[in-house]
């Protein structure tokens, strides 16, 4: 990554009244201010007034401690050393592949949230949905952007399907190539503002942020013709300088996105769901075959999508899971963090003894 020296001011960097009143008059003497703007294995990339620099990672006691793309940072003014992340106006999580529950941070800090489907065999309306879950969590503006409009017979039907996912959404379709259609993104991404993108692979990320940007800043590959799919072009979390001003992270493809703590987005994005449950006749109404189902009834009388029950039930299920196993693992870190204290408390006072 190149950025020019003192090219940038911090308010042009996103720096905000929220993160200045973090600190203290002797860290701002000691420490400077600066910005992630990509993460790799073994550096960070910062940037801040006058000042630009390779890193070592932050890793903090938790696990949301560690420094991520669109971080705030202090680090020591002589040594350049990480002294601690400030605290975020915004953070996207998941639980990591596989079968651990370790937490992945994505993303911090951001503004609006581009969630980005293509108007071909990749359009999922559930995928949909958990990105907006996520973004409503964080009290961040989601744009759906509707890719490949180019290569679509007709891209209506996509349209309407995604402006149906929830009250007031945002929805543009646009082809990626064409820097025409990609300047109506450009309200959100003006001087000082944050934007990340996030989608399957081969919606057109990749060429999305090269048209914002004016250029070829990232790779970007063909899909496959049998079955529509993209192959991953992005391998770390980066922020690239838009035009306008703004700043916009690029994300790995993420075809496995869970949820974690964001039972309020989830509520939110299904707004009528969650209001017509709280008018059951049980308050533990499973919204089956329950008498006073107010959802069942609405489901009967044509005002609600079954498949929309189905995805909502699934959300809330995978979202309490989620949870519960963060917080069972977050207390057992704290018992074994007790464990050692006690151990060296009492090898200390024996030692104090002899």
């Amino acid at each position: 990554m190149t950025v020019e020296k003192a090219a940038f001011s911090l308010p042009e960097l996103g720096w905000r009244n929220a993160f200045m009143q973090q600190l203290s008059v002797e860290e701002l003497d000691k420490s400077l201010p600066v910005r992630v703007l990509a993460v790799h294995r073994a550096s960070l990339a910062v940037v801040g007034e006058g000042f630009e620099a390779s890193i070592p990672p932050f890793f903090g006691e938790d696990e949301e401690e560690r420094a991520t793309v669109g971080d705030w940072m202090l680090i020591d003014r002589e040594t350049h050393t990480p002294i601690r992340i400030l605290d975020r106006n915004s953070l996207f999580k998941r639980r990591a592949a596989g079968e651990g529950r370790r937490v992945q941070l994505i993303a911090a800090n951001v503004d609006t949230l581009f969630v980005v489907s293509s108007c071909n065999q990749d359009f999922n309306v559930a995928r949909l949905e958990r990105y907006l879950a996520l973004a409503r969590e964080a009290d961040i503006t989601p744009v759906v952007v509707l890719t490949k409009t180019d290569l679509a017979e007709d891209p209506t039907p996509y349209r309407a399907a995604a402006e149906g996912l929830m009250p007031g959404l945002f929805v543009e379709l646009v082809n990626a190539k064409n820097p025409d259609d990609v300047a109506r993104l450009m309200a959100w991404c003006q001087t000082g503002q944050t934007v990340a993108f996030v989608g399957s692979s081969g919606v057109g990320k990749s060429t999305l942020v090269n048209t914002l940007s004016g250029g070829d800043q990232i790779a970007t590959q063909g899909i496959r013709e049998d079955d529509a799919k993209g192959r991953h072009t992005t391998t770390h979390r980066e922020m690239h300088r838009l035009a306008a001003g703004g700043w916009l992270m690029d994300t790995p493809g993420m075809r496995e996105l869970q949820m974690t703590d964001v039972a309020a987005g989830i509520d939110e994005v299904f707004s009528d769901l969650s209001e017509l449950a709280q008018t059951c006749k049980f308050n533990d109404c499973a919204h089956e075959t329950e008498p006073g189902c107010a959802v069942q009834a609405a489901i009967s009388e044509g005002r609600i999508d079954a498949d929309r029950l189905r995805r909502w039930k699934k959300l809330s299920a995978e979202e309490a899971f989620n949870a519960a196993s963060l917080a069972e693992r977050r207390a057992k870190a704290k018992g074994f963090a007790k464990k050692v204290r006690e151990i060296t408390s009492s090898k200390q006072k024996r030692k104090s003894t002899r």
